[in-house]
């Protein structure tokens, strides 16, 4: 069989031509005017429940955009403590997180995008330091931070002492590792000028009606100033 090439004016674009996004990339009319709230916090937080309680809350005004380590790790992503590979898995979570919030963007361009975690929790997770981390990427925190217009941190409940179980097979931080993890990442998000930190409360109830209450609040007035500690 003789299979002819498509000719220039039918050949299909050429994806590995076209490189990796990058940072100036997202700020091209298709990537602008995308709400894009991410919920985040150390292990056992309670974010991925937040998330889940809020799309079901508001419908069809958000997507979720799953947390793309979880998508990797359970799906046989290798999974390493050697630090070369440890840097690798978090370069590719952070590849992979990108592309995700992007495919939601296009699919559901007037939804606002809910992200479970987002580009920059690689940097608390890798074992390369922030700056080391997104310069391997071509990027920076200030230019992650930008992609976000809100940031929820949910405190984990390590910080409290309190147990991380919870329905993510997964998760395999300890207490310790948790409650220091939730310190990088809220050293990194904080940065936001749109950032609302929800404390761990022995009360899950209260701490997720507390959370909920904080993201409605940003989604009616993302467009404005918002830092500040949400609080009972």
């Amino acid at each position: 069989m003789n299979l002819k090439p498509p000719s220039e004016k039918n050949a299909r674009p050429s994806l590995a031509a076209a490189g990796p996004p990058t940072p100036d990339s997202y700020h091209t009319p298709q990537y602008e005017h995308r709400c894009r709230i991410v919920l985040t916090g150390g292990p056992g937080g309670g974010k991925t429940t937040a998330a889940d309680l809020f799309r079901r809350e508001i419908g069809e005004s958000v997507v979720i955009v799953p947390e793309s380590a979880t998508l990797l790790f359970s799906g046989g992503f290798p999974r390493s403590s050697h630090p070369l590979a440890a840097a690798a898995a978090q370069q590719a979570i952070f590849q992979v997180q990108r592309y995700l919030e992007d495919i939601q963007s296009v699919l559901y361009p007037e939804r606002i995008l809910l992200c479970d975690r987002g580009t920059i929790d690689g940097a608390a997770y890798g074992p390369d330091t922030p700056e080391a981390f997104f310069s391997a990427l071509g990027t920076s925190l200030e230019a992650e931070l930008a992609r976000y217009d809100g940031v929820i941190f949910f405190e984990s409940a390590a910080v409290g002492g309190m147990t991380i179980e919870g329905g993510n097979p997964v998760r395999n931080e300890t207490l310790e590792q948790a409650a220091v993890l939730d310190g990088r990442l809220r050293e990194l998000w904080m940065h936001h000028p749109r950032f609302v930190l929800v404390r761990h409360h022995p009360s899950f109830f209260q701490k997720i009606t507390l959370g909920l209450a904080a993201l409605e609040d940003m989604v009616k007035r993302h467009g404005g100033a918002l830092h500040r500690e949400a609080g009972f």
